[in-house]
């Protein structure tokens, strides 16, 4: 069995929705889709909720009837019969009638998650109607009925389990369901935050041992640069779990690192598909490891270097962990980091409260801050028995003022911190120095 989901530009029209259809049904074997909301629909959705916790309901009803008129437009669209343009539009009606109930009592956080919820339950009912128009077997499987959260809001693996496998023991070879939407320890509906609809197709695929979990999007893959920036780059085509990590922190907005530990730790590949290319091989992730290479290069903007600076530090015990205390205490994380007998150099990228973490170092040493700073990370094999591959990306940079150097927290990355001004001279220089024929 494959778990495919498809993100919001992916059922983003009518005309949209009808190659999702072709996709999904030009396979074999059994498949269980996962779908997002239409997309614009959960912002739209936010918005409304936003009129009304506010109580302007004028401005709420407004909104919800925009939002009603585009999914109208959109069933006119996609069916070609009466009785399937019927069958959407009374579904349509129902939904929005519930969203405009809510314009009559009072609002709070259970109706604020029953109004997110409606956008996936409109996408993945638009897109049965039009399968079953077409006649192809397909069976709309409800995500409340299996998609559980614990008390602590997180996914509880053994209850998804043991609701879902019983759900697939007929003979039906294509499911639908929702992403984004569960039901939590209260018994009320819920979701998984955004990026929901991958943690629901790798949660699936965890719990069914799936062949495969497949991320579609209108993305062609990850690339072993920026392709904005530097020319002839090329798709990666394989990727480790962590090496996938890594590159998810430097922009890889394709996925999320957390949404993919499922299917890490059950041992399942995801592959991240082009729902323009269907027919490209995409990027495959997975626990198998590719021994020697080097796969790609990402870059993060906008980060902020801080240096701690103590003579109080020499021989003593306990800065590190005062330091540490005062990032803890304003919910920062640190990216990168670097140690000396008199200081400590570090790296963050959320700068919120910059002036009072500041303010705090000052109790210990002297404090310097570099702002406009950008993190480039070289991602492949970078075990430290592999010789030669830290003095090749070194070698690549000698023009390059780098203000930090991060090697050995991880088997999977080298890291370097430069300024931002000088990062597209770092990434063609790397291009050319590591992938270049």
């Amino acid at each position: 069995m494959k778990v495919l989901k498809f993100g919001g530009t992916s059922v983003g029209s009518a005309e949209r929705i009808k190659e999702v259809a072709s996709i999904i049904t030009g396979g074999e074997g059994r498949r269980i889709v996962v779908l997002s909301a239409m997309a614009g629909t959960t912002n739209t959705l936010v918005e409304i909720t936003g009129y009304l916790y506010n109580r302007n309901l004028e401005g709420a009803r407004d909104i919800i009837a925009a939002l009603e008129k585009k999914y109208y437009g959109v069933v006119a669209e996609l069916y070609d019969t009466p009785a399937a343009a019927q069958k959407a539009t009374d579904y349509v009606k129902d939904v929005f009638l519930t969203i405009n109930s809510f314009t009559k009592e009072l609002f709070g956080g259970i109706q604020e998650r029953l109004i997110l919820a409606q956008g996936e339950l409109l996408s993945t009912f638009l897109l049965t109607t039009y399968l079953e128009e077409k006649n192809i077997p397909v069976r709309l499987l409800p995500a409340l009925e299996f998609m559980r959260t614990d008390a602590h809001g997180e996914p509880d693996s053994e209850a998804i389990k043991s609701r879902l496998l019983p759900l697939l023991d007929g003979e039906d070879s294509l499911y639908v369901t929702q992403g984004y939407i569960c039901v939590n320890a209260r018994e009320e509906v819920d979701n998984l935050k955004r990026g929901g609809s991958d943690y629901t197709a790798c949660l699936i695929g965890a719990a069914v041992q799936a062949e495969e979990i497949q991320i579609w999007t209108d993305i062609d893959g990850l690339h072993n640069n920026d392709p904005r920036i530097v020319e002839g780059t090329a798709p990666v085509r394989h990727l480790h779990f962590e090496e996938a990590a890594e590159l998810a922190y430097f922009g890889a907005k394709i996925l999320h690192p957390t949404c993919i530990l499922p299917a890490r730790y059950a041992n399942v590949p995801v592959r991240l598909l082009n729902t323009m290319a269907p027919d490209a091989p995409g990027t495959l992730i997975d626990n198998v490891p590719d021994c020697g290479t080097i796969k790609a290069v990402a870059a993060k903007d906008n980060i902020v270097a801080i240096k701690i600076k103590s003579s109080r530090m020499l021989l003593a015990h306990g800065f590190l962990r005062k330091v540490f205390e005062i990032f803890e205490s304003y919910r920062t994380p640190i990216d990168m980091i670097c140690t000396s007998e008199v200081g400590v150099s570090l790296t963050i990228d959320d700068t919120r409260y910059l002036g009072d973490i500041v303010h705090d170092l000052k109790k210990y040493g002297t404090v310097s801050v570099d702002l406009d700073m950008c993190i480039v990370c070289v991602v492949g094999d970078m075990d430290w028995s592999n010789r030669g591959f830290e003095s090749r990306v070194l070698g690549a940079l000698e023009d390059i003022q780098v203000r930090m150097v991060s090697y050995g927290g991880s088997n999977y990355n080298i890291s370097f911190l430069i300024k931002e001004e000088d990062k597209e001279e770092a990434l063609k220089a790397l291009s050319a120095s590591l992938f270049a024929k």
